[in-house]
């Protein structure tokens, strides 16, 4: 009977810790079950897809060339006055005074020397002068054959030279040639720039970028695109702040945004950033893009900075109390 009672015992105590264990976990599990079911909805970042200006651009590079240049050579044991180099110049005006006869300027430029470096002999005796009209610069360029079916005259061209790093200036397509190039499979065209400030020197380096097929699209922020395999997904916001994963089709990137072809409206509210954080069907509080984040006791953060300092304010009100009543006791 001894040994029955006491495996019945150990039976009854071992199914009581069970039972112990298993209500302390419900219990816990219901209260951090409430706890954290009054957490505020996350914060996220929200914006609205809107028409924007998309533009493909070939990138290619070219020589700064004056709309008009003469040359002309001359001996030095002709020049009867000193040449005035690097000065402008109207059309008709004397460019130098020579022994037997005057040259004279054919268009408006700008007076230009160049030594002729290639025979020093021939270098010693004569000038090569240079008369360049540098209001307007072309600039040829090679534009590879599979980029030809959308080269027109006057598309916009945007160029940038080196010594004005910052600075873009305009151009367009002047020209281009009937047929390709065998040798190297590109298209001669030739871009044409107003240069009336003179910035551009000629032989300058150039970098330019044609645009073509500009056209105003619908567009969202690139860092709010989802990519899973061949398929692409932006959060789409209702007026409940409830976000629904929606399946939109892109076409080009261009400045930090993407091109909605289809999937999305204009206006449509979506998550531009935090995509990691939101899952569908969340209930967000949606902060505009851009927008100042506003400094409070929001959130649980602030709760927690707000009762310290409360608690602080508790411990030392009894040592004013004190204060204040030797104070009343002098007076």
């Amino acid at each position: 009977m001894k040994r029955s009672t006491k495996i019945t015992s150990i039976i009854i105590i071992f199914f009581l810790i069970i039972a112990g264990v298993i209500v302390a976990r419900t219990m816990i599990g219901m209260h951090f079950e409430k706890k954290f079911s009054k957490r505020p909805p996350p914060g996220i970042i929200v914006t609205t897809t809107q028409e924007r200006v998309f533009e493909n651009v070939i990138s290619t590079y070219g020589t700064a060339t004056p709309i008009q240049t003469q040359s002309f050579k001359i001996e030095k044991y002709e020049i009867l006055k000193p040449i005035n180099f690097n000065q402008k110049v109207k059309k008709g005006e004397v460019i130098a005074n020579l022994k037997n006869r005057k040259i004279t300027a054919q268009f408006d430029g700008v007076i230009g020397k160049r030594e002729f470096s290639e025979d020093l002999e021939v270098s010693k005796s004569s000038i090569l002068i240079n008369l360049e009209d540098t209001s307007y610069i072309y600039c040829d360029v090679d534009i590879p054959e599979i980029f030809v079916p959308f080269i027109k005259v006057g598309l916009p061209v945007d160029i940038k030279f080196s010594g004005y790093k910052n600075k873009i200036y305009k151009g367009e397509v002047d020209s281009f040639a009937s047929r390709i190039s065998e040798d190297t499979r590109a298209l001669a065209t030739r871009i044409k720039m107003d240069n009336a400030s003179g910035e551009i020197l000629p032989g300058s380096f150039l970098e330019i970028s044609i645009k073509y097929d500009v056209r105003n699209g619908l567009s969202a922020p690139d860092t709010s695109t989802i990519v899973e395999g061949e398929n692409v997904f932006i959060y789409k916001v209702d007026e409940k702040n409830k976000v629904a994963k929606t399946k939109v089709t892109i076409g080009d990137r261009y400045l930090g945004f993407v091109e909605i072809l289809d999937g999305l409206n204009s206006g449509d509210k979506i998550v531009a950033e935090g995509t990691k954080k939101v899952r569908p069907n969340l209930t967000i509080r949606p902060i505009e893009k851009g927008a100042k984040k506003k400094q409070g006791n929001s959130g649980w953060g602030g709760k927690k900075k707000q009762k310290k300092a409360e608690e602080k304010k508790g411990k030392f009100d009894w040592l004013k109390n004190i204060f204040k009543k030797s104070e009343k006791e002098k007076k």
